[in-house]
């Protein structure tokens, strides 16, 4: 309440939360076997007129979720942790196999195919928005 009273105060308008402006579509999780992390898949659109940043993703189906990014330097396939992903306004980010990916360690016995399960995406101005994953197989389908 008191930042609103002061933004107006000084004529300034709140942005408006990033997750207000965000799309996710085209979600869904591979499970492995035996407890393996499994991989998160999907796509972030900015559907708004403002750049918005991820910073961290989380679901209750997975002890430690992070983000990820795979790709190919010199003939060599490498992974790594991705701290944040910038999508510009109008702009999207493509979460694929081979690509960005959302790490799911130490999967919970919901992360299992044909379950559905939560995955809450947290970004930089501190707000969340919330979707529905299915769970695919090791295959995909």
């Amino acid at each position: 309440m008191l930042s609103a009273i002061v933004f107006a105060a000084a004529g300034m308008v709140a942005a408006p939360p990033m997750s207000g402006h965000v799309m996710i579509a085209n979600g869904w999780f591979r499970a492995l076997p035996a407890k393996l992390p499994a991989g998160g898949y999907f796509d972030l659109r900015n559907i708004g007129k403002l750049p918005v940043t991820l910073v961290h993703a989380d679901s209750p189906a997975c002890a430690m979720t992070m983000l990820h990014k795979s790709e190919e330097k010199n003939g060599l396939d490498s992974m790594s942790d991705v701290s944040t992903i910038d999508v510009p306004a109008g702009g999207a980010a493509r979460f694929a196999p081979g690509g960005y990916h959302l790490m799911c360690m130490d999967p919970g016995p919901t992360m299992k195919p044909g379950a559905s399960v939560e995955v809450n995406f947290h970004f930089s101005d501190g707000s969340i928005a919330t979707a529905h994953f299915p769970v695919r197989n090791a295959a995909g389908q």
